[in-house]
């Protein structure tokens, strides 16, 4: 099961996109994607630098003028139409998704409704950026507020959800009259090029919007680097977003930082145990484990504690482990080797701190990146998975006693993007929402995400909100306006 599956095999695509062409880069400077499920080579990209990414950036500017210029609608009907292209194509970017990125189907599937959502969503936004008449100190003088593109914008985004995290960010910025370089990881360009086909089709101009393929470095520092660029969004870990922050203060440019979290989730005594196990298998084994909301802690009440683990583990061993293509996969490949090894050494860490494996642990296969899905009870609170992001099938089981000591055990890391907790409690639902340190809480829900929402972290998960009403003001400046001689 390859390509050969794929209905429109002009989707897939292993030239860059810029200056509305298809480029293949210099021949000797490519880069391999490997099939993570099979290992295989997948495809082919081109490795370019700043020479390409300077070209970008001025084709860019010149696009800009007009783009900026044209109605909120014009932009709209655009935008919205490479939405309905999505959609249209939804089988074919799945297939491609999973092929690159490993994700069972059914999660690819739902990832491009996702991605697509955004896009029908900014492209309603836009006709809304409102200004504002303020009333003037002075009886000759009117004053005015209005918002305006931002500019040039490059766009850094993670193979986790390689389409997604485009559109979340592309559409917002599109909408508001920005035009948009992206650098998708070199580890899933397919989606991203395949984005970029329908964008095409869609009828979005010339240098609106380009796909740079490549390693993130060079690409990167240069459109942090370029004056012209005047905004970076980027989602991925909190180290690199801590470098981009320091590198941008050069120009003082504009930042949405979605960065690493590290999720708690609280289960109480008085939870619904069956839900509390449901929202747990979706919040933590969704994308094999590779999600930046993910629940990467269970706290769970003394009084449930061992209810919950065999329930869960009950849960957790009906899930197959496979090739995303195959039926009934629920669980993908980690997306490397590299994956693969830290999430063994975060299970022999747990270990070696007195944690007790109550299932999985191990590779399935020999050379593959196939993981079994992990449980892991009485876990050390100083151990590695109580601290970092696991990204993989690892779900550490904590035990604590009272809903203060929950609290404050969940909001001892430095991260804050998302939380959970389950409870009946209609007051202790209120004081949590209101006390967990983290941008984003699910109450009795473990699947967050969608596109009405503001999505975005505290503390050291970053800034800036993706989706909802907000988002799109990431993209927008603010100009006051002060005309006299009335």
């Amino acid at each position: 099961m390859s390509l050969e599956l794929l209905r429109r095999k002009d989707l897939f695509r292993q030239d860059a996109f810029w200056g509305g062409a298809w480029k293949p880069g210099n021949p000797d400077l490519k880069i391999e994607v490997l099939n993570p499920a099979t290992l295989g080579i997948l495809g082919r990209v081109p490795s370019l630098g700043q020479k390409e990414t300077l070209e970008a950036i001025q084709i860019s500017v010149h696009a800009f003028r007009d783009w900026s210029a044209r109605p909120a609608k014009e932009r709209s009907i655009l935008i919205r139409t490479w939405s309905d292209l999505m959609k249209k194509n939804r089988e074919d970017l799945a297939i491609l998704m999973t092929l690159e990125q490993g994700k069972p189907l059914n999660e690819s599937r739902a990832e491009i409704d996702y991605a697509a959502s955004f896009l029908e969503w900014f492209s309603e936004e836009g006709k809304r950026v409102y200004g504002d008449l303020i009333p003037s100190h002075r009886r000759d003088t009117r004053i005015e507020v209005i918002k305006e593109a931002v500019g040039v914008c490059g766009i850094l985004t993670p193979w986790n959800f390689p389409s997604s995290m485009i559109t979340r960010k592309a559409g917002a910025a599109l909408a508001a009259g920005c035009t948009v370089i992206g650098k998708p990881s070199e580890l899933t360009p397919f989606s991203a090029l395949a984005l970029a086909v329908l964008a095409q089709e869609a009828g979005i101009p010339e240098g609106v919007f380009q796909v740079l393929t490549g390693y993130p470095e060079e690409i990167a520092n240069t459109l942090i680097d370029s004056s012209d660029v005047r905004k970076i969004s980027f989602t991925g870990s909190t180290r690199v977003g801590k470098l981009i922050m320091e590198r941008s203060a050069k120009t003082l440019k504009r930042l949405s930082l979605e960065l690493g979290g590290n999720a708690p989730f609280l289960v109480f005594d008085d939870a619904d145990l069956e839900e509390a196990v449901k929202g747990a298998i979706l919040s933590k084994f969704r994308n094999a484990g590779q999600t930046c909301v993910c629940a990467n802690r269970f706290l769970v009440q003394k009084g449930i504690y061992q209810d919950f683990i065999s329930l869960f583990s009950e849960s957790v061993l009906k899930l197959k482990v496979g090739n995303g293509l195959e039926k009934d996969t629920a669980i993908g490949p980690l997306i490397s080797e590299m994956a693969v090894q830290k999430v063994e050494s975060h299970i022999q860490d747990a270990i070696d701190r007195g944690g007790k494996l109550q299932l999985g642990g191990n590779r399935l296969e020999s050379g593959k990146l196939f993981f079994s899905p992990t449980i892991i009870s009485e876990i050390s609170e100083d151990s590695l998975s109580m601290r970092e992001e696991v990204f993989g099938p690892v779900a550490p089981i904590y035990q604590f006693k009272t809903m203060e000591e929950g609290i404050e055990i969940a909001n001892s890391t430095p991260s804050g993007l998302a939380s959970y907790a389950f409870t009946k409690d209609y007051r202790k639902m209120q004081f949590i929402a209101e006390n967990l340190q983290a941008g984003m809480v699910g109450i009795n829900e473990g699947l967050i995400s969608t596109e009405q929402v503001p999505f975005g972290g505290l503390k050291e998960s970053g800034f800036g909100r993706e989706g909802s009403k907000y988002g799109i003001h990431e993209y927008l400046n603010v100009k006051y306006v002060c005309i006299g001689g009335f």
